[in-house]
């Protein structure tokens, strides 16, 4: 009997594609985007449902059949060219401490997978996009998106995995002052708009000293990365999104507790990974305790004040009451800091330190998607190998320090 092979190769031809180009008109007077987008191809999708219900879209207008809902939109295509156009409200506060999406008579800030909003698509199997954006702006205004630029605003991307694109990450229009460089192999761009007491300078030689350290963990960390920052009235945090992050300005490099927001940050990018109903804490407490070993491993804290720091979360993390929750507090995170502490010297002592938590991080890197417990001791058992007491759920369930 014979076995045939198909070749990823073969797989690749058989695709057929049709061009997605998504144009982005920028109204500073109003406050809002207007967003256009145009299909063409020999076939196009037969529909598309994109979810409407944080109430910032409004006045769709499409060339075919549009039908529009409380918390969707559908929109079903017809013959080789279609065209949807809506108005995208950009400013949107994250809490009553400031926006996490803004625009001013000057400059924008907002994440594009916000822009277009999400989409289930129907589509013969084969059926790909090709996908670009091209921002329309006032005069003297600069775009800087995670993409490099084909020609002035114009910015291509594709996932592969995905047989729809629209544009993902933070993105920064207007009059803006940018720094960047390479650090091994990855493009770090750090941008503000102009007249903001963004420390670009400041922040490049930090993510010098530390971000190689995170490259030797991820070698699948994007090559190209760009970080906005900007002053009040944005919200004061840090938030990452695919190949980029948004921090704000007044935020330190290292806070008190030795911990590092652009870091942890960092590694929510390099992670790629989302949790379930009550494993936010996983994401939460990787990214943070990382942000902590980063900065011991370059130097940038000692091994006294590593201890410190970990003694100090030990503190925080009695006041959790569950690790298993929708969202990750502060003591909770402390807590989820402490179990990925622990489960790294168990891996470290089972394997002689040939493996440690790295290589869990690096193969839930690989694999991205869902995080769930079940995974992540079927992902770290696998590096160890065998059971490891540290991620057991019963254990994981007992009070703070009743371990």
């Amino acid at each position: 009997m014979a076995i045939y092979m198909i070749l990823p190769q073969a797989a690749a031809a058989e695709r057929e594609y049709y061009a997605a180009e998504y144009r982005a008109r920028i109204v500073p007077e109003s406050g809002r985007i207007e967003v256009e987008l145009n299909l063409r191809g020999e076939h196009l999708p037969s529909r598309i449902v994109m979810n409407i219900d944080s109430g910032r879209y409004r006045n769709f207008k499409a060339t075919d059949p549009l039908k529009i809902g409380e918390a969707e939109v559908t929109w079903r295509p017809r013959g080789k060219k279609s065209r949807l156009r809506y108005e995208f409200i950009v400013d949107h506060k994250r809490s009553s401490k400031g926006y996490d999406s803004l625009m001013t008579d000057s400059w924008a800030i907002f994440r594009a997978d916000k822009l277009v909003p999400r989409a289930k698509v129907t589509a013969r199997k084969e059926l790909y996009s090709r996908a670009a954006i091209e921002f329309l702006v006032p005069e003297n205004w600069s775009v800087i998106t995670p993409y490099a630029p084909v020609s002035p605003q114009r910015y291509e991307f594709d996932d592969p995995a995905r047989r729809f694109d629209r544009p993902l990450g933070w993105m920064l229009v207007g009059k803006i002052g940018s720094r960047g460089e390479y650090i091994g192999d990855t493009h770090v761009i750090v941008a503000a708009p102009v007249g903001e007491s963004a420390r670009r300078q400041d922040m490049l030689a930090f993510l010098n000293w530390n971000l190689p350290h995170l490259l030797d963990i991820f070698s699948g960390f994007p090559r190209r990365v760009l970080i906005v920052t900007a002053g009040d009235p944005m919200w004061r945090g840090g938030l990452s999104g695919p190949a980029s992050m948004y921090v704000h300005a007044r935020l330190p490099l290292i806070s008190e507790n030795r911990t590092s927001t652009p870091l942890h940050e960092l590694m929510h990018i390099a992670l790629g990974i989302r949790s379930d109903h009550e494993s936010d804490w996983i994401v939460e407490g990787m990214a943070e305790f990382y942000s902590l070993e980063i900065l011991r491993r370059s130097g940038g804290i000692s091994e006294r004040r590593h201890e410190q720091a970990l003694q100090a979360l030990q503190n925080v993390a009695q006041h959790s009451s569950s690790l298993f929750t929708d969202n990750s507090s502060g003591p909770t995170t402390a807590r989820a800091v402490l179990v990925m502490h622990a489960l790294d010297t168990e891996i470290r002592q089972a394997t002689h330190n040939e493996k440690s938590l790295d290589d869990v991080a690096r193969r839930l890197a690989e694999e991205r998607g869902t995080i769930t417990l079940v995974r992540m001791q079927a992902t770290a058992e696998a590096v160890a190998g065998g059971r490891l007491r540290s991620l057991e759920r019963q254990r994981l369930m007992q009070p703070p320090g009743g371990r």
